[in-house]
């Protein structure tokens, strides 16, 4: 019995596929489209919050883009993977001008917000993605445990709590927030 292939897509097609009429969220995964479930309340609540404190910041002093609501960018190719942060910050040095499509550079810093539907195996995968195409910090934000995890390597975090304060460290440097602005 012969077994069929499976077609793998490229970044560029998936970046011409309609939205899901459900609103769920996809990524291209090795050339595989991921479809998720809507993430729901608290995830929506902690992204808007998020993308808000840092957009201001970003905007406030001129430092660059940000974006939200999974912007892709391209962490792998042949096979194509296309992640979406939930909110990305890119320095104006590292991405001088937005293109239509992908973003081929990885963000300075990447946000994750998790949901009911996230694995800590997906987070992982991620993070080492991330950490790969050179993010510089990843954010993975907890609205449940109301904590934020601080990434500068696929290997290790560190955990803040509600009531500790939160820095842009080197990658947004003077912006801090208690973490409690980025939770519902």
């Amino acid at each position: 019995m012969a077994v069929l292939a499976k077609k793998l897509i490229t970044a560029e097609e998936f970046l011409r596929m309609p939205d899901p009429p459900d609103g769920s969220k996809q990524e291209l995964v090795r050339g595989e489209v991921i479809t998720m479930p809507p993430p729901g309340g608290m995830h929506g609540v902690s992204c808007s919050k998020t993308d808000r404190r840092i957009g201001n910041f970003v905007d406030q002093h001129q430092l660059g883009n940000v974006t939200c609501n999974d912007t892709g960018f391209i962490v792998g190719r042949d096979p194509d993977t296309v992640r979406g942060p939930d909110v990305a910050f890119w320095s104006k040095e590292r991405l001088p001008t937005v293109p239509v499509g992908y973003m081929d550079m990885a963000p300075d810093l990447a946000v994750e917000v998790l949901s009911p539907s996230n694995t800590s195996k997906m987070i992982r995968a991620k993070l080492q993605e991330y950490f790969a195409k050179g993010v510089r910090m990843v954010w993975v934000v907890a609205p449940e445990d109301r904590t934020v995890t601080i990434y500068r390597s696929a290997d290790e975090g560190r955990v803040l709590h509600e009531s500790a304060m939160i820095s842009g460290e080197d990658v947004l440097p003077e912006f801090t927030c208690r973490v409690s602005d980025l939770l519902p």
